[in-house]
């Protein structure tokens, strides 16, 4: 059981993924910090469900892109008490479906400014309150990437595919430079799981369920547990993973 003023910090958490986790987290004994960019009335009732577990939960607006939003979040979160233990780098977007020809610039830059840049900047923050180079405790830090990142997503989103590609390289990369500080970053790479994502992209998912071993699409539960696990002491001799939890896709 984790200490109980430690803080576990998952962004995009409003829904989703993010949502899954928070919930296993707090039945797993963590305080949950919930990142959301806009849907405060999703991260409040989160936070009542975390509250019903008997865990403290803390809404954190903030743009992930932004520098100055995630230090002030991280501030605010350092000003609620308690240490921050671990980062859940679960914010993400994706863009409409598109043939790379008929994309735009723009829609590059912002999705590798949530995506990648979001990440190093939470990473960042993080590192700087658990490092124990800088006084802190240690922690663990889990960045979501997706199987996109190694097939490619031809003909739908390969721009999304790529900020996934850099993700996993972060992973392993920031994993060798902080595991001597008493950080662990592992990465988890979903499938397809039954979120919104899919459709605000125009994909069908349900379409693709049938081309997966599995037959089926995945559950944001099931992508929780995973998460959950390399946050927890029983990860401890896991360093730099991508663990695919895709149905064997």
């Amino acid at each position: 059981m984790p200490d109980t003023s430690t803080w576990i910090l998952i962004t995009g958490a409003s829904r989703g993924i993010g949502a899954a986790t928070a919930r296993r987290c707090a039945e797993a004994g963590w305080d949950v910090a919930i990142n959301y960019a806009q849907d405060s009335a999703a991260a409040e009732q989160l936070a009542s469900q975390v509250q019903g577990w008997g865990q403290r939960a803390l809404t954190l607006q903030a743009d992930v892109a932004d520098e100055a939003q995630v230090a002030a979040m991280f501030a605010r979160l350092d000003a609620a008490g308690g240490r921050l233990g671990g980062l859940v780098n679960n914010a993400g977007i994706v863009a409409p479906a598109a043939r790379l020809q008929d994309m735009t610039p723009a829609r590059w830059r912002r999705l590798f400014d949530v995506n990648v840049i979001g990440t190093l900047l939470c990473c960042q923050q993080a590192a700087r309150r658990m490092s124990t180079v800088h006084g802190g405790a240690g922690g663990a830090i889990v960045n979501l990437s997706s199987r996109a990142a190694e097939y490619g997503s031809a003909g739908i989103y390969v721009d999304y595919a790529a900020t996934k590609g850099a993700v996993d390289t972060l992973t392993k990369g920031l994993a060798r430079e902080l595991i001597s500080e008493g950080i662990r970053v592992n990465g988890v790479r979903p499938g397809i799981i039954e979120t919104d994502i899919h459709g605000r992209s125009g994909m069908d998912a349900q379409g693709a369920a049938a081309t997966l071993p599995i037959q089926r699409l995945g559950r944001p539960e099931e992508i929780a547990e995973a998460v959950a696990w390399l946050l927890s002491d029983a990860a401890s001799y896991t360093v730099g993973a991508l663990l695919d939890v895709a149905g064997g896709r």
